[in-house]
């Protein structure tokens, strides 16, 4: 095979790539958890791990959402009326992964959280029929753990240029998906301090057993410019997870989430430095693809243009990434789609929104080989969720 038929192929499968995201038809907010948007917190990934090698990393991700929005309108009134809702989201991942084989690797991610949210409505109501009081609600702890296996089509050795990935992962509900805080002027008078669950976007966990199905692939035009592409879905088969919102009205939803990305590097004359600029889509859907959808859920999507920059020598890999926002979406959820046909009257709920998100990552790689092989520029693949 010539290298323009290895060429055209290479472009063809990037861009199935692309399409099968795009026909996922999603949506996602602040109840997008760490670990599906981004995908994407390292813009290395382990193209690079021979066998019996391991590749440690500390991912950290952060995000403040408080732009209001109903379908693609944004509620400015909101922030000008000071009754918006403000979240203040941290994520850190510890990840292990372990070359197999030269071509099949496993990872273990260990994930943790901190979340302030700061509210009007939950706390006496806004005004002007409300308190007026602004109160702050936190959660901390362990998130859902993940495993995940994943196997190179081609093998490294051999095809340095272009490459593709499948994996398969299995998240478990091992975050706190009940966790409850202090809300004040609560109760029919509004003077009453409660203890009760928090909102459903800061708590740590889902509650939902889920399974993963990633595909990620790279190509070198040459020595500078490198494509990359990345498409991550979580099935969660757990409908909701039995824990009442606040009012009591419905369960909380354990929802399906995605992400996309698709980007080129650019390898500088600096040694190991490296450039990225690309688009990402990440979300949640109002309709999960295997199971029930019922229950209480934020879904919407966001696209993001997304700058970047990695540092990396033989085993130490340093990156920096910054998806902002160019587009949004808050859809009707499959609950406000039957309170919808119920009424009569069109239901649509709110979610608040981040303008960027800020991503960090530091790898570590050792063990297996003495010396491992430098990259000519950056690996060309995705870490999944950060």
């Amino acid at each position: 095979m010539n290298l323009f038929i290895k060429r055209i192929l290479s472009y063809f499968l990037l861009m199935i790539l692309t399409c099968s995201a795009t026909k996922l038809y999603g949506q996602g907010c602040v109840a997008i958890r760490g670990f599906s948007s981004g995908g994407a917190n390292n813009l290395r990934g382990n193209i690079n791990l021979p066998k019996g090698s391991f590749q440690l990393q500390t991912g950290y991700r952060y995000f403040k959402s408080f732009r209001h929005f109903r379908g693609t309108h944004e509620e400015t009134n909101r922030i000008e009326d000071g009754t918006q809702v403000i979240n203040h989201s941290h994520f850190l991942d510890l990840s292990l992964t372990y070359g197999i084989t030269d071509r099949l690797y496993g990872s273990v991610t260990l994930p943790f959280v901190y979340h302030n949210r700061s509210s009007m409505y939950e706390h006496g109501g806004n005004p002007p029929n409300g308190l007026g009081e602004r109160h702050e609600t936190s959660s901390h702890g362990l998130a859902d753990m993940r495993f995940n296996l994943g196997y190179w089509l081609l093998d490294p050795a051999i095809h340095s240029k272009t490459n593709f990935a499948l994996a398969v992962g299995l998240k478990l509900p091992t975050g706190s998906y009940d966790f409850t805080d202090t809300f004040y002027n609560q109760g029919a008078n509004r003077d009453q301090d409660l203890e009760a669950v928090v909102d459903q976007s800061i708590q740590p966990g889902d509650g939902g057993t889920g399974f993963s199905l990633e595909m990620q692939g790279f190509h070198s035009f040459n020595s500078r410019f490198q494509m990359s592409a990345n498409l991550y879905y979580l099935f969660n088969v757990t409908e909701t997870n039995g824990v009442l919102t606040r009012n009591g009205r419905s369960e909380f939803s354990a929802p399906d989430q995605y992400a996309l990305r698709l980007g080129m590097f650019y390898n500088t004359n600096v040694q190991g430095l490296s450039a990225f600029f690309g688009g990402r889509l990440e979300g949640v859907p109002s309709d999960d693809a295997i199971g029930g959808s019922a229950g209480y859920r934020r879904p919407g999507y966001v696209y993001s243009v997304e700058p970047g920059i990695n540092l990396a020598n033989r085993n130490y890999n340093i990156s920096l990434n910054v998806p902002i926002a160019v587009f949004r979406n808050r859809v009707q959820s499959y609950e406000d789609k039957v309170r919808s046909a119920d009424s009569g009257n069109n239901v649509h709920g709110d979610a608040a929104f981040a303008d960027y998100v800020f991503n960090i990552s530091i790898t570590w790689l050792f063990g297996g080989m003495k010396n491992h092989e430098p990259s000519s520029g950056p690996d060309l693949s995705l870490l999944k969720k950060n």
